[in-house]
This record gives structure tokens, sequence and C-alpha cells, in this order.
């Protein structure tokens, strides 16, 4: 039914408003800001959503933390304004993907102490656009028999992978085979 977005940044609080899918308020000033953030606040239309309008808070919590992991050092609060005593829920992760495999393994025993991590940011061109590209493994063995993949693209679980998935396992046994057949 609405939708309010406050933006700080740049030293400015910056606010908009929108009812139904129209702009009611368009992006203005209202104030100055000590930090930088986003917050959003908004009432579900029921004419859109006609079968129910319930949130179920472990999933936008289990999201959030999820999102938070993905992206290092972004703080995200979460809280359930339902119940009156609800404490809000903080996810951060300064680590962000090296902290999720850690959390993963939490119940086994990691063969090496520390997750193989590799980034990389590179920007390129696609119709004329600038377009950045971050690509971040983390991977860390333990005892187990059983794998446990979990690949995400534009902050997506791929769940049932992709081409990235393929060849990535592709580059990682071939890197090992050479290096186990060299050593």
């Amino acid at each position: 039914e609405w939708f309010e977005v406050e933006v700080s940044r740049g030293g400015e609080v910056h606010h908009m408003e929108f009812e139904r899918g129209k702009t009611i308020q368009k992006l203005h000033v209202i104030g100055k800001a000590k930090g930088t953030g986003t917050l959003i606040t908004f009432m579900p239309d029921t004419e859109i959503f006609r079968e129910t309008i319930e949130f179920k808070a472990d999933r936008i919590s289990q999201r959030l933390r999820e999102l938070a992991f993905l992206n290092s050092g972004l703080e995200i609060i979460f809280r359930d304004e339902r119940q009156a005593d609800a404490k809000p829920e903080v996810f951060y992760y300064k680590d962000g993907t090296e902290e999720f495999v850690k959390q993963l393994n939490k119940s086994k025993t990691p063969l090496h102490p520390k997750p193989i991590a590799f980034r990389k940011e590179t920007k390129e061109k696609n119709d004329d656009k600038d377009i950045e590209v971050h690509c971040e493994i983390v991977l860390q063995y333990n005892d187990s028999y059983q794998e446990q993949i979990f690949t995400f693209a534009n902050n997506i679980n791929t769940h049932e992978g992709g081409t990235h998935l393929i060849g990535f396992k592709a580059a990682l046994t071939r890197t090992l085979n050479d290096y186990a057949r060299k050593n």
C-alpha cells in the first residue's frame, strides 16, 4: 500500500515515498546524516498479495543473515515489529563468506584451520556500460565425506548450480591433479 525509503549518504538524509506503485513524494533532503545507510519501511498491498501478507520472520532472518555473509562489512538490522518486546537481530560479518564457511564447518573437523579464499574484482564494458564483476571463492576441507557447496550469483543462491559451478569444479579438479602429478 505504501513504501518509504530514507538514504543517508554524503552527510544528508534523503527521503522518498510511494503509494500503490506511484511516487507520492519525490526524493528530497530531510536532514543531516551522521553516517551512511538505508531504512526501508512499507505496508504490503492486499490487492497484489491476495492470499496472505503474513511474513515469516525466521525466513526473513535467514535471508538477511545470508546477505550479510555475502556482503562483508554490511550491517543489517531486522526488527519484527509485530512483537512489542522483540529485540532487533543484527547481522554483521566483517569477513563475510569466510565466516559463513567457518559456521558451516562448526560441527566438523576442518583439515586446515583457515579457509582458503580468493577474491577478484574487475570492471568490464558491456554495451558501452561499465559493469563491476566481483568473484569470491572460499573453501575449507573437513573430515566429512559429503561435499557442501553453495553458489550465489547477484546475491541469489543458485542452489541448482550452473555453469559457474561446473567451471569451478573442473578448474579445481584440474589444478589439484596437476599439483599432485608434479609433486
